[in-house]
């Protein structure tokens, strides 16, 4: 399981390539949604000629399921799709992308109605995710007490685990995904 932070607002950190290049570490943290809209002379704090220092790269993030550098505009595209979701549902879908079982749609961006087709919810642990999911269907209604005392849901509930990915919530207990 992959445990993440709880801040869901995602910020990265940008930096002049050319700076870089020459020994020098100019950049600072924006919002990850406008970081395709920043400027070099915004990223420098002054005007900047033209031709000079316009390549920008991401090389830090926080709150977004990427490993590694990428460019402005990549980071703000996934940004602005995390944007789409409210609040309580943005640390499951960025957990959800951390896994890597996510699904594209056709602009190649993580599938919104896909997750939320998947997502299970937030629960304590999957142990009770299993209990809930058992009461719902009726697992044993029709087993006689004298039966039902005898299943084994330990190995039901690890059974059951194989059809799910689970990743632990960042505020405690785990989100809980269908695998399709």
């Amino acid at each position: 399981m992959t445990t993440l932070a709880s801040d869901t607002t995602p910020q990265v950190w940008l930096g002049c390539l050319e700076c870089s290049s020459n020994g020098l570490l100019v950049g600072g943290w924006y919002a990850a949604e406008s970081a395709d809209l920043v400027t070099s002379s915004a990223l420098h704090g002054q005007p900047i000629t033209a031709g000079t220092h316009e390549e920008m790269w991401v090389g830090d993030h926080e709150g977004l399921p990427t490993r590694g550098e990428s460019s402005p505009a990549e980071v703000a595209r996934l940004a602005r799709r995390i944007a789409e979701l409210g609040e309580a549902q943005r640390a499951a879908f960025v957990a959800w992308i951390a896994t890597g079982g996510f699904v594209v749609d056709r602009d190649g961006l993580p599938c919104v109605a896909e997750f939320e087709e998947r997502f299970c919810g937030t629960w304590g642990s999957f142990g009770e995710y299993a209990e809930q999911l058992a009461d719902d269907i009726g697992l044993l209604d029709d087993v006689p007490d004298h039966v039902s005392r005898y299943f084994d849901w330990d190995a039901w509930t690890r059974d059951l685990e194989f059809d799910y990915t689970v990743e632990t919530a960042p505020d405690g207990g785990v989100f809980v995904f269908r695998v399709m």
